[in-house]
């Protein structure tokens, strides 16, 4: 039972990762709290439905479609409705929710309110030792793991991952060495929605997808980041396995409705104890 916990918390952590990265990311850089990431989760699940289920084209081209989408959506939103309000970080949550109910409603004018479900791409299992693990969540674990690795090195080792991390440390400094925060904030909101429209995209077959299908993924990437740290890459990192893992252990043990409340549970307990989360710097 250990070895299967174990291998379903690391499944469901690669995916809260995900979602979590683009999260933090627009935090760390904008300083917004953007409640709108779980839409543009549902706007790459739902051109996966469009392309893949009801075009035929192939599962991995419609999730990068949809990634795609995503992020050109997210440059737009950035663009019109976040830069004129970039130092009012209260207005840009106000704005955040309002998108996200705009984006919501236009899903629901244009699918309707009933749940569709995409045939799965990959079926049937496999077996490690005496777990048992679905094909469908090992190549969503796996592309979601290229997806992490893909993004670690952008910002380790290309010019404007660089800067991106230099504007989320001082933008005053590195708008003095020649960076263009502006452009850095289009391109970083753009990445974020484009990290949830894949997530989305990747998870579109194994659940149901709706214009409210957003909504729980948002909030486990928000858990993700206030355990890990807002702001903090390594910390979403850390706070997706923690939370991958605890949800597996005690909806295996308990109950998953046990299991949803004790993730809150831990996240009470750590905002009580180190505000700024596990990895996270405390404001001076």
């Amino acid at each position: 039972m250990f070895e299967q916990i174990l291998v379903n918390g690391l499944l469901a952590s690669l995916i809260y990762v995900i979602m979590a990265l683009g999260f933090t990311l627009i935090f760390g850089i904008m300083r917004i709290v953007n409640f709108a990431h779980g839409e543009f989760y549902m706007v790459g699940a739902v051109l996966v439905l469009f392309l893949f289920g009801t075009l035929g084209w192939p599962f991995f081209i419609a999730v990068a479609a949809g990634g795609v989408l995503s992020a050109l959506l997210g440059v737009i939103a950035e663009r019109v409705l976040f830069r004129p309000l970039v130092q009012d970080e209260l207005s840009c949550m106000i704005m955040s929710l309002a998108l996200g109910i705009i984006l919501q409603s236009l899903a629901l004018i244009a699918f309707g309110p009933a749940e569709q479900s995409v045939t799965r791409p990959f079926a049937g299992t496999w077996s490690l030792a005496d777990t048992v693990v679905p094909w469908d969540r090992t190549i969503v674990a796996g592309s979601a793991l290229v997806i992490l690795t893909a993004f670690y090195a952008f910002l380790k080792y290309s010019r404007v991952g660089l800067a991106m991390q230099a504007v989320a440390q001082d933008p005053e400094t590195s708008s003095l060495m020649g960076v263009e925060s502006c452009a850095v904030y289009a391109l970083a909101f753009g990445i974020a929605c484009l990290l949830a429209g894949l997530a989305g995209g990747l998870m579109a077959p194994i659940y149901t997808i709706g214009p409210y299908m957003g909504e729980l993924p948002m909030l486990k990437a928000f858990v993700v980041v206030i355990l890990g740290g807002l702001g903090s890459i390594p910390g979403a990192v850390l706070g997706g396995l923690l939370l991958g893992l605890s949800e597996s252990t005690l909806a295996t043990l308990l109950d998953s409705g046990l299991a949803m409340i004790a993730s809150f549970a831990i996240v009470l307990v750590v905002v009580i104890t180190r505000p700024a989360g596990l990895l996270g710097r405390v404001a001076r």
